[in-house]
């Protein structure tokens, strides 16, 4: 018989009944939703759970936020990063100067393209400051401002694989965040990052009679059974909160 992995609880209401317990300890997920859908207050909320309630240390690597904003933003939830931050319990790196990289940089003789120095660059951030606190959760938000430096999908999807062994490799249980690319009004495409981690879920809104309905449903999540169905969520000013007994459809 399989042995079930470790979980890491997300501790966001509603959620790890839906995973049979949280996440897999030391995979890397994919969080996709639309603007608005609350990508960053769910990937925060599962950083501060873990330091509050699990005693694990997170660590935020943004890609277009300031910490200003950021600590302004998860205040309004009670969350106070800044103190978990002088306790040695989070870390948050602003990764957005990264873009602005020239399009060669020169290391000693040799030249390297600003995609490949922007991945290097963020790869070594990370390792840095996740070992400095010991990180056991990380999220990369937004991923996708990463991966559309490369217009050639064969590159994009060899930048991802890289960042996803990074990931591995720290032992921590990472998120991804990007933004649900749509395809007509109803109809969304598949994306390169849902191949290559471990688990996706979907926050997105959907027309229930006549309503619209904010909704999050796991897409999958290898090795764990899951609750597949569209289930409805709220953004309160606890953060994030799912109700996995109600059914939208």
């Amino acid at each position: 018989m399989q042995k079930s992995p470790s979980r890491t609880p997300t501790g966001i209401l509603g959620l790890d009944e839906m995973l049979g317990g949280g996440f897999p300890k030391g995979r890397v997920l994919l969080i996709l939703g639309e603007p608005g859908a609350g990508k960053t207050i769910f990937c925060s909320q599962f950083l501060f759970n873990g330091i509050t309630k699990f005693g694990e240390n997170g660590l935020f690597v943004s890609m277009d936020e300031n910490r200003s904003h950021y600590d302004w933003e998860m205040n309004q939830f009670g969350w106070n990063f800044s103190s978990a931050e002088k306790q040695g319990r989070f870390s948050f790196v602003n990764a957005s100067p990264i873009r602005a990289i020239p399009n060669e940089v020169k290391i000693g003789k040799l030249t390297i393209g600003r995609q490949d120095f922007s991945l290097l660059s963020l790869l070594e951030l990370i390792r840095r400051d996740a070992k400095a606190i010991d990180a056991k959760r990380i999220v990369v938000d937004p991923v996708s401002l990463l991966i559309f430096q490369y217009a050639d999908e064969t590159q994009r999807r060899k930048a991802l694989l890289d960042l996803v062994e990074a990931m591995i490799d720290t032992g921590a249980t990472c998120i991804f965040s990007s933004e649900l690319r749509r395809v007509g009004l109803k109809g969304r495409t598949l994306q390169t990052e849902e191949y290559l981690v471990h688990g996706v879920i979907l926050m997105q809104t959907i027309a229930a009679g006549r309503t619209m309905e904010r909704t999050i449903q796991v897409e999958k999540m290898r090795g764990t059974e899951i609750d597949r169905q569209p289930r409805p969520y709220r953004i309160t000013e606890k953060g994030i909160e799912i109700y996995p007994k109600e059914s939208v459809i």
